[in-house]
């Protein structure tokens, strides 16, 4: 193998272009143990975390028509977003899906676009960053395009991005007041472990204390991260009590469309999503009751 450090995106696309072997990689966590364990290795390795754009991490303010937004060099180490205070204030369960990819070291390398072009159905990153509606902003050598992150994976290990095409920055809003989110997931061990079920959820609450918008997704149950629209429909417009749980529960769990594998059985898998999709929903509205402030 080659190993080539570009330091610009312009850089980087030409080379995509003109070396159809080439194979870009943010923090390599998937990919060493994936050639390790037999996957053909690319002829030209291309590293982007010498491109100062993929590894940055900045508010924007926005103005009087577009509020606050954050955008994430698809190479930004985790664990910058886990350190970083204001990133983790406007969203916490994004911080906290960031925060469990693998351990401290991984999270030194690992990133939000690498977690999510890798294509695993047990990303814990991809749920939280589909419920906040974050955007992908797609290079090659012709241009740009900006897709929802939800486009992105279509597979297990498969992606829409086209030859040539590389994942450059994530670029999510900020929540408006009375929102937050929250991401909870199962591991088989305490820390260190891929997904059994993941999920994720944003809810906005009203003066009232009611849901009036709700996001809830899916991890490690599908081959894609699932949306559940008729857990949304079941909390928007009403109180987060019990009988809404159950329903969020229940919807949840008819969700999912799971594998049997040594982590856990379909069934295992269907109740353990019903009870995260509760606890989720009742911890991201509780952070949205706290939550004062906000950008319209």
């Amino acid at each position: 193998m080659k190993y080539v450090a570009p330091t610009s995106v312009e850089e980087a696309t030409q080379l995509l272009a003109s070396e159809p072997d080439a194979r870009v990689f943010a923090g390599a966590t998937d990919w060493v143990p994936q050639i390790q364990a037999g996957r053909p290795p690319p002829g030209i390795m291309v590293d982007l975390k010498r491109i100062p754009r993929l590894v940055e991490l900045r508010r924007d303010e926005g103005d009087g028509t577009n509020g606050a937004s954050w955008t994430i060099g698809a190479a930004t180490p985790a664990a910058r977003l886990t350190e970083e205070d204001a990133f983790r204030a406007d969203f916490p369960g994004l911080t906290e899906a960031s925060g469990l990819i693998g351990s401290d070291q991984i999270q030194n390398r690992a990133s939000l676009g690498g977690n999510l072009c890798n294509g695993s159905p047990a990303a814990d990153t991809v749920p939280a960053m589909v419920v906040n509606h974050a955007q992908a902003v797609i290079a090659s050598s012709s241009g740009t395009r900006t897709i929802p992150v939800a486009e992105v994976v279509t597979g297990p290990g498969s992606t829409s991005l086209e030859p040539g095409e590389l994942v450059v920055e994530i670029e999510v809003k900020c929540p408006p007041a009375n929102t937050a989110d929250a991401y909870l997931r199962f591991i088989p061990r305490t820390e260190m472990d891929i997904a059994v079920v993941g999920v994720a959820a944003r809810i906005t609450l009203d003066d009232s204390g009611n849901c009036s918008d709700a996001q809830i997704a899916l991890g490690a149950v599908a081959p894609t991260v699932v949306r559940v629209p008729e857990a949304e429909q079941a909390l928007v417009g009403s109180p987060i009590d019990d009988d809404t749980l159950a329903a969020v529960a229940a919807a949840a769990s008819a969700a999912c469309n799971p594998i049997d594998d040594k982590r856990g059985t379909k069934e295992y898998r269907r109740q353990v999503a019903g009870v995260l999709a509760k606890r989720v929903v009742v911890l991201a509205a509780q952070r949205a009751r706290e939550r004062s402030g906000g950008t319209a």
